[in-house]
């Protein structure tokens, strides 16, 4: 086995193997002895195949397998051993590489272009400048915030009066010159809410009426004729709805009101913990801190894009393998065409570059993300999951155990370290940059997000 470097440039190479007889021969010698030993043909017994027989049947799959095993495992080693930093994967020359035969070739040459990733020289100082915006929270955010704290923890009551935003249950029946019609349309736990009645007159027939009192109204006007609203309320088809002219009558069964949560030591604990908070004062502080904190994740996002234009000026014209990156992509990807990896390429490659200067400052400044590190990622991502649903003071047990989760699982595992680096980078060129803090309003914030 002969493994050489050819036409060797700043960005790609192309590496030739050469295998001989001697390379594979005892080795597909003992596979087809293996095959022998297990062959079941008819008119032998197991294991007393002719070996001749096995060979032609057999012995072109098994060379052609085991030289491509041998391909394998010698590119990657020649990588390994001459540390060549590979981009993608090596793929077949389309010039020096020729058809192989598998049925008269002894010996065999292959070609394979290397794309090369590019060396970085990233050099920072303190002309260079970089601002972290910090959102300011304004009164009025915190207002909202608590009302959908008190809308998020509120519960539903049973009432006796109607009003707008309650939810009615009762019976719906069909009637014909004020009684009931035979056989008409009669929905039992028919549900409605006046506020989504559109008709006025038939709304205000509800708002006010009590529990088994019978209100009569007429579906059509209350839906204004919107058939598909008609039809869901009276469980019929859209056809039929169409139809629908007459009154209704409603019996109410019950009646009832979601009540927002009061601003009290009870949401005060559902929201941030038992005992964490006591007062109203203290409260809006929490939430305040609350809202600094999502927003600081959001100001680390930007400050993060202008770090990564800052890379890609740093990093300046990098010349890349192109065509062999292209080839490889469209391999790569079943799914892909020459057509799309053309029109995406620019940001494919922006992408990679940001990818190999930032894996270059890491390694050139000895950068490592510690267990503790991602432990304290694993448990900021599970914040982050379950505040989605209200729910901001995890206790420390179950924050532990979701991490533990996260981390050891390979799919999220690769994610926290993607995140744990990309925090320490950001924090390293903090240090080597000036870095200004502006505060900025909400709306300010969005347009430069935007």
């Amino acid at each position: 086995m002969n493994v050489s470097l050819l036409n060797n440039d700043t960005v790609s190479c192309v590496v030739k193997l050469e295998i001989e007889k001697k390379d594979y021969e005892a080795q597909v010698e003992k596979k087809l002895r293996q095959f022998r030993q297990k062959a079941n043909m008819p008119g032998f017994r197991k294991g007393m195949v002719p070996f001749g027989l096995v060979k032609k049947m057999y012995g072109k799959s098994v060379l052609a397998e085991e030289i491509n095993q041998l391909v394998s495992e010698n590119l990657l080693n020649y990588i390994r051993e001459n540390n060549i930093r590979v981009l993608g994967e090596p793929m077949p020359n389309e010039t020096e590489q020729q058809p192989v035969d598998f049925d008269i070739q002894e010996k065999f040459e292959f070609y394979f272009d290397f794309a090369l990733a590019p060396v970085f020289v990233l050099k920072f100082n303190k002309r260079d400048r970089l601002t972290r915006y910090e959102i300011i929270v304004e009164e009025e955010m915190i207002n909202s915030q608590i009302s959908i704290y008190c809308k998020n923890f509120g519960m539903y009551s049973q009432e006796a009066e109607i009003k707008e935003e309650d939810m009615v249950k009762g019976t719906l029946t069909e009637l014909e010159e004020g009684k009931q019609k035979p056989d008409g349309i009669v929905v039992e736990d028919a549900i409605l809410m006046p506020k989504y009645i559109k008709g006025k007159r038939e709304q205000t027939k509800f708002i006010g009426s009590k529990v088994n009192e019978i209100v009569v109204f007429n579906p059509k006007k209350a839906y204004k004729g919107v058939e598909a609203e008609i039809a869901s309320f009276l469980k019929i088809d859209k056809e039929a709805a169409k139809h629908i002219t007459a009154d209704f009558q409603f019996e109410i069964k019950e009646i009832t009101r979601y009540k927002e949560a009061e601003l009290n030591k009870e949401l005060f604990d559902k929201v941030f913990g038992e005992n964490t908070v006591e007062t109203e004062e203290a409260f809006r502080e929490k939430v305040k801190s609350t809202l600094a904190e999502n927003f600081s994740q959001q100001s680390d996002s930007l400050f993060s894009v202008d770090v990564n234009i800052l890379l890609l000026k740093k990093a300046g014209d990098v010349k890349l393998a192109d065509t062999i990156l292209k080839r490889w992509l469209v391999a790569s990807n079943k799914d892909t065409t020459a057509e799309k990896v053309e029109e995406d390429y620019p940001k494919i490659t922006n992408d990679l570059i940001l990818h190999l200067a930032k894996q270059q400052i890491i390694k050139d400044n000895n950068l490592k993300v510690e267990d503790a590190a991602l432990d304290d990622m694993a448990k900021s991502i599970i914040r982050e999951q379950f505040a989605q649903y209200g729910m901001m003071n995890l206790p420390d047990d179950i924050l532990d155990k979701y991490a533990k989760e996260l981390l050891m699982k390979e799919e999220t595992l690769h994610n926290i370290v993607d995140r744990a680096n990309e925090k320490i980078l950001i924090n390293w060129i903090k240090e080597q940059v000036k870095t200004e803090t502006k505060e900025v309003s909400r709306e300010e914030f969005e347009k430069l997000y935007t």
